[in-house]
């Protein structure tokens, strides 16, 4: 079938929940998707961070092959070897510490959630940033600080605060005897690409520190190498309490993670909390591939080298078109592009002419490459973005 027979089979039988959608994908390869047409797309968007290794991985495909062919599930009631494998990996890359598994990126902000009230005891309120994003269930919900998020949708929980990103004064004041937890994206991205300041992220882990108030960093889209580092907060230099992953985690098989310093890890015990499907042997089995390609030497300084060769390219296009082109923002290969207009006239421009990106907010464009895309297909992209924009 067409792409336009899928479109409305779509509006048949599946709930709206996302607009705008023409294209039914077939098959990927490197940092290329066909549809079911036979038209050839560049990801620049990754399923929105999610592909951090690109398409039909072979080591990931070899990893996927072996593991279904022995075992796809078990219960959590019983030992699960990559699981074990995996939060082994990842306390040795990150911190000491623990990790509970689940299947996505607001269900581990939602066990962060839970964490952070049991362990503050009769502390409940949570600080959040406004403009942040962390998932659609309601704990998620409420700490994303975006009103357009909440409509429809209240009561929401209580005990949530907001104050601005970068705002220290702000937040300091927010801070009381009821304080559990501050949590924060190192880089928004639903909220428009805007990175933490590293003298306010520093300052933030100064206070919780002496406050004996949880830090949680949701590193769900910005983590997993993203940045040129394996998680974002390595590069501003301190650690927090609960670190949130999800999205390039799986390498394209739904997982989610907290990690939990360990000397606090002792907070959750046997039914405080579970996931039927967390930490499955098919999911960690990829996982645990994810991260020793990701980790391997040499990986994470070649992001860097690639993500220069794509700021270097949109910093040209600013140069350009500074009449449409207002900021460049981000980290590594986490990229937003202010533009002086409606975002979605060129994001579906860029569509039609074989380039998938993101729109975070109205004027944003969001660049989420594979991590392992090569300096052709940076040229590529920039290329379509330069006809585009001469054209106006």
């Amino acid at each position: 079938m067409k792409n336009k027979e899928w479109k409305e089979r779509d509006s048949q039988f599946i709930l709206p929940t996302y607009g705008g959608k023409e294209i039914a994908f077939e098959k990927g390869k490197g940092v290329y998707l066909w549809d079911v047409e036979g038209n050839r797309y560049l990801d620049f968007l990754s399923g929105i961070g999610v592909n951090i290794l690109g398409y039909s991985h072979p080591r990931l495909l070899k990893a996927l092959k072996e593991q279904a062919d022995k075992l796809l599930h078990t219960s959590n009631l019983y030992l699960i070897p990559h699981q074990i494998e995996l939060a082994q990996k990842i306390s040795h890359h990150t911190f000491p510490g623990k990790t509970f598994f689940c299947n996505s990126g607001a269900e581990a902000v939602e066990a962060s959630l839970k964490f952070a009230r049991k362990w503050g005891k009769e502390r409940f309120e949570v600080i959040s940033m406004k403009n942040s994003f962390h998932g659609r269930t309601y704990g998620a919900l409420t700490l994303t600080g975006q009103k357009k998020f909440h409509r429809g949708f209240q009561p929401l929980l209580p005990g949530i605060k907001y104050v601005p990103l970068n705002d220290y004064s702000s937040l300091e004041r927010e801070i009381n005897e009821n304080t559990c937890a501050i949590i924060i994206e190192p880089i928004q991205g639903e909220g428009g690409i805007h990175p933490c300041e590293s003298d306010f992220l520093k300052r933030v882990r100064e206070i919780t520190q002496k406050r004996n108030i949880l830090l949680i960093l949701d590193e769900v889209q910005c983590g997993m190498g993203r940045t040129g580092y394996l998680f974002a907060y390595q590069e501003y230099g301190i650690e927090p309490d609960i670190l949130v992953m999800a999205k390039g985690l799986g390498g394209g098989l739904p997982i989610g993670a907290i990690h939990v310093r360990e000397e606090i890890s002792s907070t959750l015990q046997p039914g405080d909390h579970a996931s039927t499907f967390g930490g499955n042997p098919l999911s960690t089995r990829v996982a645990c591939e994810v991260m020793d390609i990701i980790t391997q030497e040499g990986f994470l300084e070649r992001v860097r080298i690639k993500a220069k060769k794509l700021w270097d390219g949109l910093k040209n296009l600013k140069g350009e078109f500074s009449g449409i082109i207002k900021e460049i923002r981000g980290r590594g290969l986490m990229i937003g592009m202010e533009i002086r207009e409606d975002a979605r006239r060129i994001w579906k421009e860029a569509e039609k002419r074989g380039l998938l990106i993101g729109i975070s907010g109205d004027r944003v464009l969001r660049f989420l490459p594979p991590l392992i895309i090569g300096e052709s297909e940076i040229e590529e992209g920039i290329g379509i973005l330069r006809e585009i924009f001469k054209e106006g």
